[in-house]
């Protein structure tokens, strides 16, 4: 006997009296059948409802040739009457998210003759897959058309057709169908085969928001947010905007341009900083000039001013410049030979004397290690 869908009577319907027809022990978990259910099993894109019935936890839903499985941490017993109660937030969440698809999607189709290849309702995010080169622009155009729909809050029809009424409806389906079809219509919208849970009312999916339109084997693949999932996200993101406005002494509006000032700042002052360094470098290469080997202790510096250094000084010196920057204990070091001779064997004996790592070739090495100065100076005067 196939088991009651009451979320197709009334997808609002949170929680439900209904009586239990078997219970197994399955792989993960208890294996439950009722006589009737508002538990959603997975399908289509959304995934199953959780909950509890009675003081069981409800943890997947699935369905087989028409009969309703709930799999629950603990047993309950055959033919008693149990109380179930559906996670709400969670069911809702679900509803608006499946929602806001039906209607972008069926925009997007109807405007561009496409077709709706792909769909994952994740934690976090919904992702759509279209069979068409989409840009942003149609997407946010898509996006302003559907957030319209929803301000009209048309009520959402489902329809039961005939095989010739059917025949003569212009829906959306991924798959060929068979049997009885049903049909959910987003006036204004989407006509499309389904059979998910949906709002009542387009009102209800509250609001989506488009975050991304990326290229995706022969057509694009779309990241949605609806609902609370969309205001959540535009909370957090206003948040933060704001927070960054208030570092920069702007409206959160501004953020953008003074952050752009502020980029612009610093590349200058990176190029100043450049200019600085290579006078000093020049400084500490004059003062090295013609000592062949030389190994140098400067402060903690970026890597690349650390390896200008070393080539700076080998130049000068006209033998292995070996420069270590940091602190006692913790050192970035840049080895350079000017004549770019082999020096792989040094490096692989300074790594393991010094706990190090790091490497190169033709007379260039860098790396870190991990020692004080007294062990590299003594390291070097073997």
């Amino acid at each position: 006997m196939e088991t009651e869908k009451l979320y197709y009577i009334d997808p609002f319907i949170k929680d439900f009296p209904a009586t239990v027809l078997s219970c197994e022990a399955g792989k993960n978990g208890f294996q439950v059948v009722l006589d009737c259910t508002a538990f959603y099993p997975e399908g289509g894109g959304q995934p199953a409802d959780h909950g509890t019935l009675n003081d069981a936890k409800v943890t997947d839903v699935h369905e087989k040739g028409g009969v309703i499985f709930h799999t629950c941490d603990k047993p309950v017993e055959t033919g008693q009457m149990v109380t179930g109660r559906i996670d709400w937030a969670r069911r809702f969440d679900h509803m608006q998210q499946h929602s806001g698809e039906h209607i972008i999607s069926g925009i997007l189709c109807g405007d561009y003759h496409c077709d709706n290849v792909g769909f994952h309702m994740g934690a976090d995010t919904v992702t759509i897959d279209y069979n068409a080169d989409i840009s942003w622009e149609q997407a946010l155009d898509a996006e302003r058309k559907a957030n319209e729909v929803i301000w009209a809050d048309r009520e959402v029809e489902i329809d039961y057709p005939s095989p010739e009424e059917l025949a003569a409806l212009d829906y959306r389906s991924k798959k060929e169908l068979t049997g009885q079809v049903r049909i959910v219509t987003f006036p204004e919208a989407d006509c499309c085969a389904c059979c998910g849970t949906h709002v009542l009312r387009a009102g209800q999916v509250g609001l989506i928001k488009v975050l991304s339109c990326q290229k995706f084997r022969e057509g694009v693949r779309l990241e949605i947010l609806c609902g609370k999932r969309a205001l959540d996200y535009l909370g957090g993101t206003y948040d933060q905007a704001k927070a960054i406005g208030q570092q920069l002494s702007v409206k959160p509006l501004d953020t953008l341009a003074a952050v752009e000032r502020l980029e612009a700042e610093l590349s200058a002052a990176k190029a100043r900083t450049t200019h600085l360094e290579e006078a000093v470098f020049d400084a500490i290469a004059k003062e090295n000039e013609g000592a062949g080997d030389v190994v140098l202790f400067q402060p903690a510096m970026k890597g690349d001013s650390v390896r200008r250094l070393a080539d700076t000084v080998a130049k000068r010196a006209g033998g292995l410049a070996a420069v270590f920057a940091g602190e006692d204990g913790q050192y970035a070091y840049a080895l350079v030979h000017p004549d770019a001779q082999d020096i792989s064997a040094l490096v692989k004996d300074l790594n393991k004397a010094l706990n190090g790592r790091g490497g190169g070739r033709n007379g260039f090495a860098q790396g870190s290690v991990q020692a004080s100065q007294a062990d590299i100076q003594r390291f070097f005067s073997k």
